[in-house]
């Protein structure tokens, strides 16, 4: 029963809690702003390939296409930046739809196809510097703007929009899930050719599922290029934003709606402020064996191994 309660809680905490006790330091608060960044692209690589069934190493693209957008956007074209971090989404969504031939590709070939199309993207960015200023990158790119009398551009500002966006994500995930395209959605992982027969256009859902997974990480790549107020190719289209999402999707448990977040939080956490303070220089190290533990002894990732533990006790304390 008691895990019924933890999760309000948890919301509510991050809300309240997180800024009252951290508000004064500024470098945790921007280590959890960029955890919970990686967290919006890791949820929405899991949403791509627990309900469309495919993996991506290029999500990058999508999240370099919606940072450019709206700092484009808000720099040069003088739109609001909430405006712009919509507007991010939305062209990272359309530019998603360039990628749907490689969706007859299966398996590694897809996710090569697209971690060539965000390398293409990066080179793009790079030599169009008319529009992008090229190597040079973007500075000065708006802040969040102050709404009601308080600054969305301070740290603790950024740490209470990005904490809804990742809410928004989760909440959309939960939704798609439980439509009846969420549901024929996995039952094609069942047996696709089943699913063909019985009239689910197969093609069509997993398009979707790629169109709504980069529109939710342009809205993070928008966000953070607001956030930190400078952009440049390398920067926006690294291949780190792919690698980062996938390793904390997959520790925090990929099938589940809160694995991704939480594994970021801790992964990008614990590196920071743990491991890289012990082994400065090769800190990934203890990362990456971490990571290795919880495919050995929990596949499913750290959270559904934490809820047989919970619906353990659960069952202890009814008996």
């Amino acid at each position: 029963m008691m895990t019924r309660y933890i999760l309000p809680v948890l919301i509510a905490a991050a809300y309240v809690l997180v800024p009252l006790l951290l508000g004064n330091n500024n470098y945790v608060i921007g280590l959890i702003v960029s955890a919970l960044t990686i967290a919006g692209v890791a949820l929405a690589w899991a949403m791509l390939g627990n309900l469309g069934g495919l993996v991506s190493f290029g999500h990058a693209a999508f999240f370099g296409v919606g940072a450019y957008t709206s700092a484009l956007l808000a720099s040069s074209a003088g739109w609001n930046v909430f405006a712009g971090l919509l507007a991010g989404g939305v062209m990272a969504a359309l530019f998603s739809l360039l990628t749907l031939p490689a969706l007859r590709l299966r398996g590694p070939y897809f996710a090569l196809a697209i971690l060539a199309f965000s390398e293409i993207l990066r080179i793009l960015a790079t030599e169009l510097s008319w529009l992008t200023n090229g190597a040079a990158g973007i500075l000065s790119i708006p802040r969040l703007p102050a709404i009601g009398g308080f600054d969305f551009g301070s740290k603790i500002g950024g740490y209470y929009v990005v904490l809804t966006l990742v809410l928004m994500t989760v909440l959309a995930y939960a939704l798609i899930r439980r439509s009846p395209e969420g549901l024929a959605l996995r039952a094609m992982h069942e047996s696709e050719d089943a699913t063909r027969v019985v009239g689910v256009n197969a093609t069509l859902l997993k398009a979707m599922m790629l169109v709504v997974s980069a529109f939710f990480t342009g809205l993070m790549g928008a966000f953070n290029a607001h956030y930190i107020n400078f952009l440049e190719p390398d920067y926006a289209f690294a291949g780190s934003w792919t690698t980062l999402a996938i390793v904390a999707a997959i520790f925090g448990g990929y099938r589940t709606l809160w694995g991704p977040v939480a594994g970021a939080l801790i992964v990008y956490l614990a590196d920071q402020l743990v491991f890289k303070a012990y082994m400065p220089a090769g800190h990934q190290l203890i990362l990456g064996a971490a990571l290795a533990a919880i495919v050995i002894f929990s596949p499913r990732g750290l959270l559904p191994w934490l809820g047989r533990i919970f619906a353990k006790e659960d069952r202890n304390a009814e008996a």
